[in-house]
């Protein structure tokens, strides 16, 4: 392979100093072993291991936006070739138009052929939900930590941690890099190869997921987990914006009502390993063999994923010209879509100053406390009802197989009648009155039992639906790079709370925890509904003052995003 390969004065002087460094780690690593010392300090294993796979992971990128940083300096100081862009799409969107006067837009070539269209999202069903979906099913990695709490994990590696306090803080360790990476890597993820930048992150959180079962205390816990978090950051937001790529605001909602649900799924699924998982007698710890049950898949699975996934239409070879024709049209509904990987910093500022991003944050914020509930202590919630452990973890697939149908029903008709608000609201109240059930009632065991239904199914469709609501509402590719993120980051911060509402020595009730939640999600009712009549409020305004657009007709969102005057919000 490196066949007539010279290398430098330099390069060979860096060579033989790797190999200096590589003799002498052999040699201390020698004296060690003759001292009956391990080479490398147990609690250290975990670090190095999660160090290496993230240099690994950031190498891969870096070459990545290395050849994309190349191609945007090439193209500053070499003269045009050619452009396809036409001169109406160049020039920017008119203030205003005049009073009264209808706004006349439109495709000068005619929609496509709706039997065409029809199967060319057939065709992208067929080619990016599985994928998508099956990447998301390895979410279980994130929601494995409530089943290893059963089986052992405090008494191994935290010293049984009779408060719990321990516990709470390694769950809290992957919320912690994930809030602070969301923003950077979505941004990162536009000037990248969408599938490589998908894959990787994947690739890294199921290292770190299988580098859990090497943790010996607290600190390889702690590390393990935060590395978890840094690659899941750059997962979760990215696939809404990667889904707004293919699909129309018509279609986002269901589509990505089927991903999310995978979510649950994974949950259910987490229950159902654990239970087997549980009742068998090997050699190794019953919490080590999840993780490593539970992480092997997401490695083989995100490396497949690189060759899998389509790039942005104007670059897949999954498609022809025809269809490629088509699924740019399709793109273009509505908005318009960046050509090429490119970022508009004047939209990633109108990110931070738009009040509706933070307004979406706390209906967000109360959907993650309740769901990073439901992830860590839904198990030991219910052991609290009077079951067994290996019964509880039993006991929480019926719940998550409830969210998943409320879900996808909740999705296909808020596609059908273009809400999300007036449902984000109904689901965030469903969870509510699940939250109130469990403070109100103490002795009844069914009743207790069926609020975790009512938590499940509100809590995963008011988070999904959010997932579609911005994923249009934001206008431009940038400010979706910026705006998504930093609501979801914001969000986040309720993942947090979350995790530590229910300590043990609270338990069984945990008055605290349920009724903290419960206000949150009323809380999130009502800033759904304000959302909802103020994008109802502002179209109805630019009707006026603009007239109304054709339906399905491009709309030059470019320079102004979703403030472009023929631009209408998804209520």
């Amino acid at each position: 392979m490196f066949r007539g390969v010279r290398l430098g004065a330099n390069s060979v002087m860096r060579v033989r100093r790797c190999l200096k460094v590589c003799q002498g780690v052999e040699h201390y690593a020698d004296r060690r072993l003759r001292c009956g010392r391990p080479v490398v300090r147990q609690d250290s294993l975990t670090l190095i291991l999660v160090l290496w796979a993230s240099i690994l992971i950031a190498g891969l990128i870096g070459l990545r936006v290395r050849s994309v940083l190349l191609k945007i300096v090439s193209s500053a100081f070499l003269p045009d070739l050619g452009d396809t862009m036409t001169d109406a799409s160049r020039s920017p969107v008119p203030l205003a138009f005049p009073p009264g006067e209808k706004a006349e837009s439109g495709n000068d070539e005619g929609a496509p052929a709706l039997a065409e269209e029809r199967k060319l999202v057939r065709k992208l069903d067929k080619r990016i939900l599985p994928v998508v979906c099956i990447m998301y099913f390895a979410y279980l990695d994130r929601s494995n930590l409530g089943n290893a709490r059963l089986q052992g994990l405090p008494r191994d590696v935290l010293h049984g941690d009779p408060t719990g306090v321990l516990y709470d803080w390694v769950n809290s360790a992957f919320f912690f890099s994930y809030i602070l990476c969301q923003v950077p890597a979505l941004l990162l993820s536009k000037l990248c190869a969408p599938r490589t930048w998908l894959g990787c992150m994947m690739l890294g959180w199921g290292l770190c997921s299988l580098f859990m079962c090497t943790a010996f205390d607290f600190s390889g816990l702690f590390v393990a987990r935060i590395g978890l978090g840094a690659f899941e950051a750059g997962f979760a937001p990215a696939i809404p914006l990667y889904m707004s790529f293919f699909y129309t605001k018509e279609e986002l909602g269901m589509r990505m009502a089927y991903w999310f649900s995978f979510s649950a799924i994974a949950g259910a699924f987490s229950g159902l390993i654990a239970f087997g998982i549980q009742n068998l007698h090997v050699a190794i710890a019953n919490w080590k063999l999840l993780f490593i049950i539970e992480g092997s898949p997401t490695v083989f699975v995100g490396a497949l994923a690189t060759f899998l996934l389509p790039n942005r239409p104007e670059e897949t070879t999954l498609f022809g010209e025809k269809e490629r024709e088509i699924a740019l049209r399709r793109a273009n509904r509505g908005t318009r879509s960046d050509v090429g990987r490119v970022l508009n910093k004047a939209h990633v500022r109108a990110a931070f100053k738009d009040w509706r991003v933070y307004a979406g944050a706390i209906i967000y914020f109360g959907g993650n406390c309740a769901l990073a509930s439901l992830s860590a202590f839904l198990p030991t919630i219910i052991a609290t009802l009077g079951y067994t452990n290996a019964l509880a973890q039993l006991l929480t697939v019926p719940p998550y197989a409830v969210a998943v149908v409320y879900m996808c029903t909740t999705a296909y008709a808020s596609d059908r009648t273009q809400n999300r608000g007036g449902f984000i609201a109904a689901a965030s109240t469903l969870g509510a009155i699940g939250y109130a059930i469990l403070v109100g009632i103490h002795s009844n065991v069914y009743a207790r039992y069926f609020a975790m239904f009512c938590i499940t199914s509100g809590t995963y469709s008011t988070i999904g639906l959010m997932f579609a609501w911005y994923a249009h509402n934001l206008g431009s590719e940038s400010k979706k790079a910026a705006g998504m993120p930093l609501y979801m980051a914001i969000g986040q911060c309720g993942s947090i709370l979350g995790t530590h509402l229910y300590p043990t020595i609270e338990g069984p009730r945990y008055s605290k925890g349920f009724s903290v939640t419960c206000a949150l999600q009323f809380t999130a009712v009502v800033s759904a509904l304000v959302l909802m009549k103020s994008y109802r409020k502002e179209n109805q305004r630019r009707d006026v003052v603009y007239g109304r657009p054709l339906p399905d007709s491009p709309v030059d969102t470019s320079v102004w995003a979703d403030k472009a005057p023929l631009f209408r919000y998804t209520p």
